[in-house]
């Protein structure tokens, strides 16, 4: 009966490995060396339990990549991680997990894997066939660096084959995904598309898949996927701080008409001007942001579910989710303007004072009345604490390196180095491009974006902005409105 139960925690210490990376970060080497051994000694997933493929990649597969690179990097930037007698085994864990989760892309006629899998014994019998966009296609980033970590194309193909699966699927009118969708008959069971939950991380991996690996029909998707998205669920006037008409929005709609759909936006939505920020489009950015973060102030969290048009949450609890943190993050990185440290410092005080408990930090059941619930999400340690630490520590190493880390959608840190742009295997497959699957990536003409890796994006804000409000007064009046703040 409550919506917000995620069924992910698989029985295999899912905090202690998803903060893995964390510890490092916060370049604290004792504590990262004694929980990477606690993790080796007593971490098995031989076990009879049932979890979701894509939790199960995000935040333990993908954890347990990031560990072992910054274990085996010979540069030790966060100081001295190194572990004794290390001999890969969080890579072991890993490439153990994987397969584990391999069954979950048998016997699907679309070769969209299934949502969940026993780590013993498979696919359960009564398993649904229907997932959402975002669990299925979320895959690439883990499951290729550790095909290319391995030398073994398996998992990179099984997750790359899900993605042009989904891909082939969209609307040939629009351009957009549905929800959810079958995985037998590649119907789509939820035909609404937007930018929260069941396609966030979708759009995320597309982009994040050519940082990474540097597959250029990865970002033709990406580009291809963002002009819909600006095209049909874009609301509002047509920049962010100049004109008239409404501040920018981003609705739920029907995938093939491009009609509204309903007037709510999840909290998970609050990920986009981060990504917005990788790609460039820093000025739309700030204004989705500020919209985020204006419902903040109002309730010191953010509801799950917010009614832009009753301005009132329609689903009221916020499980410490990372999100609107992350977007900051990025947006400060991006600009430097001092206002978006202000708006950590507000996240962190409320986080103090509504949701800290004696053993730790708690879900708040509801926003309004702040009661809470006996339970600390696994990413509040991998995502939120670490981005909201990254914002205020301008020193750290990973600000140090110029573009050479970019973060998983569980806020795991990955290097992005040439060893990860290899893929021995591929003089052993013939271009797919020709085929159907390729054919599928013709769009319309769309300006080409740049990529966050790219020398030409790294112009900042003008001086003249950067320790004014990044959103004209007026136009953050205008939010504060929408959202029933004055």
């Amino acid at each position: 009966s409550n919506l917000n139960i995620n069924d992910v925690l698989g029985n295999y210490s899912l905090t202690l490995v998803d903060a893995l990376d964390t510890l490092a970060i916060m370049g604290n080497s004792s504590e990262f060396q004694k929980a990477v051994k606690l993790v080796i000694n007593t971490v098995s997933f031989d076990k009879d339990s049932t979890v979701q493929v894509f939790e199960a990649t995000i935040r333990v597969l993908g954890s347990l990549l990031s560990a072992h690179r910054i274990i085996t990097d010979s540069k030790q930037p966060f100081g001295d991680m190194t572990i004794k007698d290390y001999d890969n085994e969080l890579l072991h864990m890993a490439h153990d997990l994987a397969v584990r989760l391999l069954p979950a892309f048998e016997n699907t006629k679309t070769g969209i894997p299934y949502p969940r899998v026993n780590l013993k014994t498979g696919v359960p019998p009564d398993s649904n066939n229907e997932t959402c966009t975002a669990g299925a296609g979320s895959l690439l980033v883990e499951f290729g660096m550790l095909s290319r970590l391995l030398g073994d194309s398996t998992f990179e193909w099984v997750a790359r084959r899900a993605v042009k699966a989904l891909w082939s699927l969209r609307s040939s009118g629009t351009g957009l995904l549905g929800n959810v969708v079958n995985i037998q008959t590649g119907h789509w069971v939820g035909k609404q598309s937007g930018l929260g939950a069941g396609l966030d991380s979708f759009y995320e991996y597309l982009l994040k898949s050519y940082i990474l690996f540097g597959e250029k029909e990865d970002l033709d998707m990406f580009n291809a996927a963002y002009h819909s998205i600006q095209s049909y669920l874009r609301r509002g006037r047509e920049a962010c701080n100049e004109g008239e008409g409404d501040p920018p929005l981003y609705v739920n709609v029907d995938m093939f008409s491009g009609r509204l759909m309903n007037t709510w936006m999840d909290s998970l939505q609050a990920f986009f001007p981060g990504l917005q920020v990788l790609i460039g489009d820093v000025e739309d950015a700030i204004c989705l942001h500020a919209f985020y973060y204006a419902i903040w102030k109002r309730y010191g969290a953010l509801p799950e579910r917010y009614n832009w048009q009753l301005q009132a949450p329609d689903v009221f609890f916020y499980p410490l989710r990372p999100e609107l943190v992350e977007s900051t993050y990025l947006l400060y990185q991006a600009t430097k303007n001092p206002f978006y440290l202000h708006v950590g410092m507000d996240i962190l005080q409320s986080l103090e004072k509504y949701t800290k408990v004696k053993c730790g930090y708690a879900t708040l059941h509801h926003v309004i009345d702040k009661s809470k619930e006996d339970r600390m999400e696994s990413f509040f340690l991998s995502e939120t604490c670490k981005y909201l630490y990254l914002l205020f520590d301008e020193e750290n190493p990973v600000h140090k390196s110029g573009t050479r880390y970019m973060f998983t959608t569980e806020g795991h840190v990955v290097s992005v180095d040439r060893h990860l742009r290899e893929a021995p295997w591929k003089e052993f497959f013939p271009d797919e491009r020709g085929h159907a699957a390729g054919s599928s990536l013709r769009r319309p003409a769309a300006p080409d974006l740049k990529v966050i890796n790219s020398s030409s994006n790294c112009n900042r804000v003008p001086d003249e902005r950067r320790y004014s409000l990044p959103l004209k007064s007026v136009y953050m009046r205008q939010i504060d409105q929408m959202v029933g703040l004055i």
